[in-house]
């Protein structure tokens, strides 16, 4: 049982992680905390679902298309809910992403009910014995293709001329800029990334959970925001190892102690987090 919990973790960690890695480039970058995430989440879910529904696209294409999706609405956000505020009071861009969040919701609610839509499954997953150990092979492949996301990342930031570019942003823009680097381009690309892999994040867990509503986001990206303090905000590794060890901790207490304190655990960590490392297990942005 405790093999199984961890996996099941692992999956909804996973999710948690690239919601989380969203929140933390945006920081990284701008300093500020980007509470549409989980919106991005939901609408790269529900372009997908909407696309294999007409039973028209394949399940590829409907995932791609769910990921630009996701990246065009964080593009957005950017250019409407954020850089006309860059230079303001901190808490002016914090509320205005607040309301871009209640704002998409509400739309979503709009345009496609209050009712759950099911994820049309293109492809068929079923449970494999290994090692003695039922696995199912649906939370193997989302967390197979978490890493991949998040390996895909790395790569880029590390290695890649755009990638570095949006480290030297982040670690000072007024220098950035005088060695000629496109600052705005690269704050809107920081959006592009980061949003593409939140819908990523909502597309796994619509399949996983076979749910698809448009408040699907909201708790998803609190908890991906308490991983994102968890492992350091602003720290691309912390972002990661935060959402999983935050999707293995409520896993095991939902098991071990009560699934009625599911939720509540995310937040428990949080608050331990704030009182006892606040610059998290990795040291985030300004630590």
């Amino acid at each position: 049982m405790f093999l199984q919990q961890l996996i099941n973790g692992l999956t909804t960690g996973s999710a948690y992680a690239l919601i989380a890695l969203g929140y933390t480039m945006i920081y990284g970058i701008l300093g500020l905390i980007n509470f549409a995430q989980g919106e991005i989440y939901m609408c790269g879910a529900f372009v997908t679902v909407l696309l294999l529904a007409t039973g028209q696209v394949p399940f590829l294409a409907a995932v791609a298309a769910g990921l630009v999706a996701a990246a065009v609405l964080g593009l957005i956000l950017e250019r409407v809910a954020f850089r006309p505020l860059r230079g303001a009071h901190p808490l002016v861009p914090l509320i205005s992403a607040i309301g871009a969040s209640i704002f998409l919701q509400s739309l979503a609610l709009l345009l496609f009910g209050p009712n759950n839509r099911p994820f049309p499954m293109a492809l068929d997953f079923a449970a494999i014995n290994l090692a003695g150990l039922p696995v199912n092979t649906l939370e193997a492949a989302i967390l197979i293709a978490a890493l991949g996301f998040m390996g895909l990342l790395v790569l880029f930031v590390r290695y890649t001329r755009y990638g570095k570019a949006i480290v030297a942003c982040a670690l000072d823009r007024d220098t950035a800029r005088l060695m000629g680097i496109n600052v705005d381009r690269m704050v809107a690309l920081t959006f592009i990334v980061g949003s593409a892999l939140s819908g990523a994040g909502g597309i796994m867990m619509a399949m996983y959970y076979n749910a698809t509503y448009p408040h699907m986001g909201l708790l998803p990206g609190l908890k991906a925001f308490s991983a994102a303090i968890l492992g350091g905000v602003g720290n691309i590794p912390g972002a990661i190892l935060g959402g999983l060890l935050l999707g293995v901790a409520e896993s095991l207490g939902a098991a071990y102690i009560s699934s009625g304190y599911k939720d509540a655990i995310a937040f428990i960590i949080l608050i331990l987090v704030l009182l006892i490392r606040p610059q998290g297990i990795l040291k985030g942005r300004g630590h």
